[in-house]
């Protein structure tokens, strides 16, 4: 996808709206990139996503996915699902373990947001959100030893906008809600049903403008990570190396990372040691994950490994380590296409050598998009019938990946790339190039 934003309009700097359609207003409540991922796109040619468009792909492929389960609507409280159907933030990472806030839509695509003091200051920018009502807190830090009280209050506001609003509706999904909602809920006499299935499902399939927003925010990454390998060096610390992946995600209108999964020399085995205070020495390799939410809310997840030091003293055991991680990575991102099952795909491709399977990462595969999503592609020792039964279809993305170190080994290679399902292929949104001189 290659951009006509310079011809379009070259002098885009001076225009009201913002190439991907939201006003150019400096006291705007809406986040979004900054201008210099906006400049770097258009240098790069990188076509921008259309947010309106964007947002209401959304809606219709909900609507479409609950009136296909013959649901009635959807209540959710995971701030991701609720920024997928209103596009809009409040304190994302707060709120998931204090969820404040709550979106219900119905099969007809009427959607009401509960948010912080019942404030339309952070959803006015979407006019898709007809109603913002006040807090839907059901956690005991906010409502103490009325919680349970305060649960059938709000379970008793659901009833009325489903029986009254909605012509009798009984039928509802919902996803992540506290113990004392849920019982709330049934105990008004409504059919509950898993909302976690019907948002997994809806959010795997992406729009045009959505595989818009993901380049972009893979650029982002991108850049941020080439800034991140110029102070790879002996002498600085992981958590130095981890800081400059954050500072360069934030200055381009990124949000957050999800992890801190990054290690150096003899912690990269094995696999899921967090980043710390540990020198990166001369002459040992570097692992990282990014994890990273960035523009538009849209996750990054693309892993690597480089060496620090002089390349000449690159030992036979990294080169080893290093050829097999990324062969795994190239021979089962040949085998995706539209079509395929994912049992296929757990016992297709390149097979896993035995010394490494203990220290194997966690799947081969999985979805992605305002994070790490459904599908779970797994290891065939890991392999559980019926868990993942469903066939790849084109706007579906897959992250590859691979950890390649044997036990009681002295260093692991972690790579993985991010992969879109086509109408016929697959194509590899990643550009970052792979070390060639750790490939034999």
């Amino acid at each position: 996808m290659r951009s006509l934003n310079r011809k379009i309009n070259p002098n885009y700097n001076k225009s009201r709206i913002k190439l991907d359609g939201t006003p150019k207003i400096n006291d705007r409540v809406e986040i979004g990139p900054t201008q210099l991922a906006f400049d770097e796109w258009v240098k790069a040619d990188i076509t921008i996503p259309n947010l309106k468009l964007m947002r209401e792909f959304r809606v219709s492929r909900l609507i479409q996915e609950l009136n296909k389960r013959d649901l009635d609507g959807v209540l959710v409280f995971d701030p991701l699902n609720i920024r997928y159907i209103t596009d809009t933030t409040n304190m994302q990472l707060w709120n998931t373990h204090n969820p404040f806030r709550a979106c219900f839509i119905s099969n007809e695509g009427y959607i009401i947001l509960w948010d912080y003091k019942g404030l339309n200051l952070l959803s006015s920018f979407n006019p898709l959100v007809k109603e913002v009502r006040n807090s839907a807190s059901m956690f005991y830090f906010a409502n103490g030893d009325k919680t349970k009280s305060d649960a059938q209050k709000f379970a008793l506001e659901i009833k009325d906008i489903l029986i009254n609003k909605n012509k009798g509706a009984h039928r509802l999904a919902v996803d992540k809600i506290q113990i004392h909602g849920l019982r709330a809920l049934e105990s008004e006499g409504l059919e509950i049903h898993d909302g976690e299935e019907v948002m997994e499902r809806t959010r795997s399939i992406k729009g045009e403008e959505e595989i818009k927003a993901m380049q972009c925010a893979i650029y982002s990454c991108e850049m941020g990570m080439h800034e991140m390998k110029k102070h790879c060096i002996p002498g600085k610390t992981e958590n130095d190396i981890w800081a400059v992946l954050h500072s360069e995600n934030i200055k381009r209108g990124g949000e957050w990372i999800e992890t801190r999964l990054l290690a150096s020399g003899q912690r990269t085995n094995p696999w899921f040691q967090e980043c710390g205070p540990r020198i990166i020495q001369n002459n040992e390799i570097l692992a990282f994950d990014t994890d990273l939410i960035g523009c538009y809310g849209i996750c990054v997840d693309i892993s690597r490994t480089w060496f620090v030091g002089d390349k000449k003293y690159i030992t036979p055991k990294q080169k080893e380590l290093y050829t097999e991680a990324y062969m795994q990575i190239k021979e089962n991102t040949s085998i995706i296409k539209p079509g395929i099952n994912i049992k296929d795909l757990v016992f297709g491709g390149r097979e896993l050598p035995k010394k490494y399977e203990e220290l194997r990462y966690s799947c081969k595969m999985h979805g992605v998009g305002l994070c790490d999503e459904w599908p779970l592609v797994q290891y065939p020792i890991d392999y559980v019938d019926g868990a993942f039964d469903a066939i790849l279809e084109p706007g579906m993305v897959l992250c590859v990946e691979a950890y390649i170190g044997e036990e009681g080994g002295l260093e692991g290679i972690k790579l993985e790339d991010q992969i879109l399902i086509t109408e016929t292929s697959h194509k590899n949104l990643t550009n970052f190039p792979f070390e060639k001189d750790l490939i034999n």
